[in-house]
């Protein structure tokens, strides 16, 4: 996990030590910049692998080719094993790995990469670059030009306005070099009608289920530092903290966090898969105040005023700093079993395999500005790496090949062949829970809904609305407001992703 910026030509030293400040926050370990003959590279570190032997930039043998990146790369060492003879690595960081397949493969490199991540390669020697984001977007990445023309790279958008007014989100999925342009290396897609399962194979498909996710967990539990757990006693969370709970290699019991307003739902189921997992538990409770004294913080850390996104972000906020104040770096999220599994009350109307995962794929092609932006902006707002077992591109593969009606059964039960396949390890009211928003479960839904009630008039919102129309609500105007202060800049706007609810 990292704060990254790259550009061709350079900047002056006041402006770099600006740009840096503003991603501190993705990377308080160590920070370093290189000023080569055509670019200007600048990293903030957040140690996760290779926590002694991995600062950046990192060079190649004859510092030729750097690279700048933030993320993991799950596969990294198998990689390594496959390019071993070939070259020497010069670090224990598995962001050196990309730019090994570089200097070997070029930008086909991108393709044989797993993992959430966001890169610059320069290469000195042919004047030339690469940048690259990973398939679903997960850690972000935001690009530009300035005056004179040069282009400009950045984690945030808080770090490429110190330098430019032209901001753009890098496309997930895709590659950009100068000579090939913008190019979509991989991206989430239907699967063949005949690759479907049959609903005769329920026994095979629920084994394949755990056999994935369980895998996705393991994977997910890489790293040099301890990683724990988002608990919110919903389905999803208690299913990757157990599976977290049962694969973990380190001797320390694993920790659970929560957070909610007082005598939330979430907080007292979290309470009890805690105790039925045997977690280390700790949770915070927020009250009216907390939730709104925070707000400016939140949205400028999310870069974001959608109603949906804002009000969830709050507890993620909240539970990403308790992870952080426990001395946490990496936590394990239940995020993406919606978006996989048919979890959303508007998707119960569609029982036809085809229509539901042209939808499912959908939604998934547009979490990288959405679901993935709150959890990768509210955790390293702490400086944690949030993690997504279920985004794993494999359980992805696999999920989509289960037919509707297993994912929606015939009581309108959302999720009914994740809940059925674990059915047993868990208590009854966590497998059986009915779905809850975390906005919603933590207690933040109405305390917001309230305050911004009382807040504003109709007249206003009606004049906000003729203005931007996605400020939709009393609500979404409260977090508006905030985020032009922060924001002031048009060329934003085109940055920010919208529920098509509020």
């Amino acid at each position: 996990m990292s704060g990254i910026f790259a550009m061709t030509g350079s900047i002056a030293d006041g402006e770099v030590r600006e740009v840096l400040k503003s991603m501190h926050h993705r990377g308080p370990d160590e920070g370093d910049e290189i000023i080569l003959d055509s670019f200007h590279l600048a990293h903030q570190r957040l140690s996760i692998v290779g926590v002694n032997k991995g600062k950046q930039p990192i060079a190649n043998a004859d510092n030729t080719k750097w690279i700048v990146a933030d993320g993991e790369i799950y596969n990294y060492l198998d990689l390594k094993k496959q390019i071993s003879d070939k070259t020497i690595f010069l670090t224990e960081s598995d962001a050196e790995v990309p730019l090994k397949l570089y200097e070997q493969q070029g930008s086909k490199a991108v393709k044989h990469l797993d993992g959430m991540f966001a890169f610059v390669i320069v290469d000195t020697e042919n004047d030339t670059f690469l940048a690259a984001r990973d398939t679903l977007g997960s850690k972000p990445l935001y690009y530009g030009e300035n005056d004179a023309g040069n282009m400009i790279f950045a984690s945030e958008l808080k770090a490429l306005y110190k330098v430019t007014e032209d901001v753009n989100e890098f496309p997930s999925g895709s590659y950009y070099t100068p000579e090939e342009g913008f190019v979509m290396y991989r991206e989430i897609q239907q699967p063949d009608s005949l690759e479907i399962f049959s609903e005769s194979e329920l026994p095979q498909m629920m084994d394949g289920i755990r056999h994935h996710l369980e895998s996705a967990v393991q994977k997910h539990l890489t790293a040099d530092v301890e990683v724990g757990v988002l608990l919110s006693g919903g389905l999803d969370s208690s299913l990757i903290a157990l599976l977290a709970q049962e694969n973990r290699k380190r001797k320390e019991p694993l920790k659970s966090f929560c957070v909610g307003s007082a005598d939330s739902e979430d907080v007292k189921r979290a309470r009890q898969v805690a105790k039925e997992i045997g977690s280390v538990h700790e949770e915070y409770i927020f009250d009216e105040k907390d939730m709104i004294d925070h707000l400016p913080e939140v949205i400028y850390h999310l870069e974001s005023f959608d109603s949906s996104l804002v009000r969830s972000a709050i507890p993620s906020y909240f539970v990403s700093r308790l992870a952080a104040e426990h001395g946490v770096k990496v936590i394990l999220s239940g995020e993406g079993a919606d978006e996989l599994f048919s979890g959303y009350q508007y998707l119960k109307g569609i029982n036809n395999t085809e229509k539901l995962n042209q939808e499912l794929v959908r939604i998934i092609n547009t979490m990288h500005n959405i679901n993935l932006q709150r959890g990768d902006r509210m955790s390293m707002a702490h400086s944690v790496e949030l993690r997504v077992p279920f985004l794993d591109l494999e359980f992805i593969e696999y999920a989509l090949k289960i037919p509707a009606e297993l994912k929606l059964n015939a009581a309108q039960i959302e999720k009914w062949i994740l809940r059925k396949a674990y059915d047993g390890r868990l208590s009854d009211n966590i497998i059986w829970r009915d779905k809850a928003e975390f906005s919603e479960g933590s207690g933040a839904l109405d305390i917001l809904e309230s305050y911004a009630e009382g807040k504003f008039s109709d007249g206003e919102l009606n004049r906000a609305n003729a203005e931007n129309e996605w400020v939709r609500s009393k609500q979404e105007l409260l977090y508006y407001n905030i985020f032009k202060k922060y924001f002031p800049q048009q060329s934003v706007l085109a940055t920010v992703g919208h529920w098509a609810t509020v």
